[in-house]
């Protein structure tokens, strides 16, 4: 079973979208987890831009904005171009539900060229995955999305603070192509729970926003999460995580988080 299932729309400017019960969420198991949807947004940008032009484009940033809940019900995704060109070009996109916008993002895409020769980070490697212990999420959140995000295996240094390898086995859509990029990115705002600050269970953190920068396009696969969470003393928040695949970093995404103790 995906995460989604397409449907038919009477509207040619939009695509519908009904999720099935694994993207239930954390915060509130009748809602949406929003990471699937955030990697659904993925989806309808790059196969928005790959039927408007023959040139090839790599996502290089999505900042996602989170206007409200989404409930386990049909949702309606749009796009349009905000700065069309031929290496470069900005999108937005938004998820609906009955007409409410709940998710508005806007992604660069930029043309690729070959920059192996001077390619390289000084962010540090991930831990190797044997070294770290494996867990259960599912221990701490509840929700069918966390149940199904594959085999986790996290090393946390202190609360708030670790290193973690996911291996995702469940996909976004059936029978239709995700590229490696829509798929990590329908996985990557569980950072900010895979290493918590705080007993969820006693404190509330969710995220308002999201935003990813990538490098390349991940490989398929393991994806590594280095994460540090930093809880303010006003209640603002903020978990900010470099992403990794088997050959090394990635990008790296931060969320912006409100802080509410005495959940």
């Amino acid at each position: 079973m995906p995460y989604f299932d397409r449907i038919a729309s009477e509207r040619t400017d939009a695509t519908r979208f009904r999720p099935t019960s694994l993207t239930g969420g954390a915060w509130n198991v009748a809602e949406q987890h929003v990471a699937p949807p955030i990697g659904l947004l993925a989806h309808a940008i790059e196969v928005d831009h790959t039927t408007r032009s023959p040139q090839p484009m790599q996502l290089s940033r999505l900042s996602v904005d989170i206007l409200g809940v989404i409930p386990i019900d049909e949702v309606e995704v749009t796009c349009r171009v905000l700065r069309p060109g031929r290496s470069i070009e900005l999108v937005e996109a938004t998820l609906a539900h009955t007409g409410r916008p709940a998710l508005v993002a806007r992604a660069w895409l930029m043309h690729t060229r070959d920059t192996d020769a001077v390619a390289g980070s000084a962010h540090p490697s991930m831990p190797p995955r044997d070294a770290l212990e494996r867990v259960d999420p599912s221990s701490a959140w509840p929700g069918e999305f966390i149940a199904t995000v594959g085999e986790v295996r996290r090393q946390q240094q202190e609360p708030g603070r670790g290193w973690t390898w996911i291996l995702p086995v469940v996909p976004l859509l059936d029978g239709e192509p995700v590229s490696t990029t829509a798929r990590l990115v329908s996985l990557v705002d569980i950072a900010n729970g895979i290493t918590p600050r705080a007993d969820p269970r006693e404190v509330a953190f969710p995220n308002l926003d999201l935003t990813l920068h990538l490098v390349r396009e991940p490989e398929d696969g393991w994806i590594g999460f280095d994460t540090t969470v930093t809880f303010g003393a006003s209640g603002l928040g903020m978990t900010q995580t470099v992403l990794h695949d088997e050959r090394g970093v990635v990008g790296s995404v931060v969320q912006s988080l409100t802080v509410r103790p005495g959940r």
